[in-house]
Parts: structure tokens; sequence; C-alpha cells
């Protein structure tokens, strides 16, 4: 038995926010913005768009691959889920109900399991070793639905430089099966590593709106908004992006040469340049389209699993992993035989 992704989507709303855009309302430039960060644009969903639009977009364009490979319909396999997981720091709602549930209604499932998972930018790492134990638990249990969604724009503090240029809105999917033996060799998830730091939770917050800190609403309260100490998350995330591989490879007794590519959390190119140089791994080996799209946390892995799969640039038998790190501070990593 075989967890495997079978099919990938994405949403990315249509509004393009340059770093030139952004100049024209911060004290910033492209060149300073480029240089810190490797991103040049981020995309921003309209308003009246929420985190379950993008995230049921991205699911129906997974679930349209999925149909056209099998020869069935989209309703067909929509029908046979079992679970819809969706991490988001940016849902439709406060606590309650769920994204997911808003998902799986407007998708039209009955019978599946319904959850959102907060870990942040880790949130589909989290999600794709929690939907393959659901489905591993139970051999009557075939399909999961993975996403992640985020409205980040929402949540950023557009006058702070130092935060309002990495944020952008999207959703990416994965829809994974439960799939028996055929053939020799591993396929699908192989190995996850999930962890977690609490030490580091003010690192990377949202003061207002929880039951610390309610959201009052009066005129001199600042409403919910990102807050980042951007050295001491740098600093985490260089390290937790070193250790991962690192653990990861011993896992299964692999070197860096077995994996074919790397997709980390799209959260800086400095981040990424800073692990490979340590590691000696070309950095090559990552895959990045933080310049186009910019942090979207919980769905940055899903959105470039999904360009990467529809450009061609992953085989069956391609061996990859998959790496997130964030506020909680938590990371961890997935290695996945394609």
């Amino acid at each position: 038995m075989a967890i495997e992704i079978i099919a990938t989507g994405r949403a990315i709303p249509a509004k393009r926010l340059t770093n030139h855009d952004l100049a024209s309302r911060l004290d910033t430039t492209d060149e300073w913005i480029r240089s810190h960060t490797g991103i040049g644009a981020r995309h921003i969903a309209e308003e009246g768009v929420a985190a379950s639009d993008l995230a049921l977009e991205a699911a129906w364009n997974a679930l349209a691959m999925a149909a056209e490979q099998r020869g069935v319909t989209k309703e067909t396999l929509v029908q046979s889920l079992d679970l819809i997981i969706l991490g988001s720091t940016s849902p439709d709602y406060y606590g309650v109900p769920s994204t997911a549930c808003i998902v799986q209604d407007k998708l039209g499932v009955r019978n599946a399991a319904a959850l959102d998972i907060c870990a942040a930018c880790s949130g589909f790492i989290y999600g794709l070793e929690l939907a393959a134990g659901f489905l591993a638990l139970n051999a009557s249990r075939k399909r999961a639905l993975v996403i992640g969604a985020e409205i980040l724009s929402r949540i950023a503090d557009w006058n702070d430089r130092g935060t309002a240029v990495l944020f952008g809105d999207g959703a990416g999917a994965v829809l994974i099966e439960q799939t028996e033996p055929s053939g020799g060799g591993r396929r699908g998830l192989l190995r996850s590593m999930l962890r977690a730091d609490g030490s580091g939770a003010e690192s990377l917050i949202i003061r207002q709106g929880g039951s610390r800190n309610p959201y009052h609403g009066t005129g001199d309260e600042r409403p919910p908004r990102v807050e980042m100490d951007g050295r001491a998350v740098y600093n985490f995330a260089v390290k937790a992006l070193i250790g991962t591989i690192e653990t990861l490879l011993a896992g299964e007794n692999l070197t860096i040469h077995d994996v074919a590519r790397i997709i980390p959390h799209q959260a800086n190119a400095r981040i990424v340049q800073a692990a490979a140089k340590r590691l000696k791994i070309p950095e090559s080996k990552f895959f990045l389209n933080i310049e186009e799209y910019a942090n979207t946390s919980a769905a940055s892995i899903p959105i470039a699993l999904d360009e990467l799969n529809r450009a061609g640039g992953l085989q069956p038998g391609d061996l990859i992993m998959t790496i997130g790190f964030g506020g909680g501070l938590t990371y961890g990593g997935n290695l996945i035989v394609w």
C-alpha cells in the first residue's frame, strides 16, 4: 500500500502587485526588495474573495487533472473523497466554521471529514502527513484533498516595509490516494518529519483577535496584523531547512544526489541560498517561484508543486522533498517518490 499524490492544482488571483507598485506607497525600491527577498511581484485577491474561494478553485483544478487521467468525471471523484484538510493563516472565519467545511460544502462532498490546521507556513507539510495517516489507518479510505489557501493581503501591515513586501495571496491543492502495490520500487510518501519550537512563538505572530488579546474594534485599537522579527525568523528558517534535509536523507539512508528536486516553502530566496551554501547543494536543486508569487504561507508549496508538475518538471519515479517552516514556530518536510 502506498499514499501517492495523483493530481495537483492551484488558484492565483489575477491582480498583480509589483515591487514598483509598492515603491509608490512605501519607502522601498524594487532593487531593495529583490536583493533582500528575491521577490518581484505578488498576486492580491479582489475584495469579497475569501480563502475558501481560492481553495475551491485549486481543488477543482486538481480534481480535473485526476479526472482526465482516470477517464472519469470530476463529480465522481468528489464523491469518493474521504477527507479534506486545509492549512491557512488567513481562514474565512475566526475559529469556526473551518474553511475546510466551507470547501466541502461548495464541492458538494457529503461523506468526507473536513478540518483546518494552523501550522502557518508549514501547514501543507503537516496536512500531507496527517492525511496520509488518516488513509493508511483504514483500507476503505481511498482519497483526500490537502489544500493550502491564503489571503495574506488582509492581515499584512501595508505600512510596514519589513513585512508588506513579503506576502501574496493564492491557493494550492493536491489529491492523494491510497494505492495498491504494482511492480517493484517504493512509491508515494516515504517519510515525513514534523517539528515545532514554541519558544519562538512571538517571532511571527498576530497578536490581536484571539483569547489572549481580544480585538474589540475600538478607535485606538490596532486591527489583527502579522508581526515578525525578521532576523530571528531568518536564522530559524535556515537551521530548519538544513536540519530537515539532513534528517530526511539520514532516515532513508540517502544522499542529496538521490533527490531530483527540493520544493521549499517560498519565504525568502536568501534563506534557500544560505542553506544551499552550507550544505554544498546546487541552488538549481531547489525549485523557487517566489519572484512571481511572494510568500503565500501554507499555499506556497502546493502552488510550486502544481507549477512544476504542469510544466513537466516532475517525472514518475522522481524523489522529491517538500520542506516548510514558519510561525509557531513550526517546521518539517516530506520525502516523496513522484
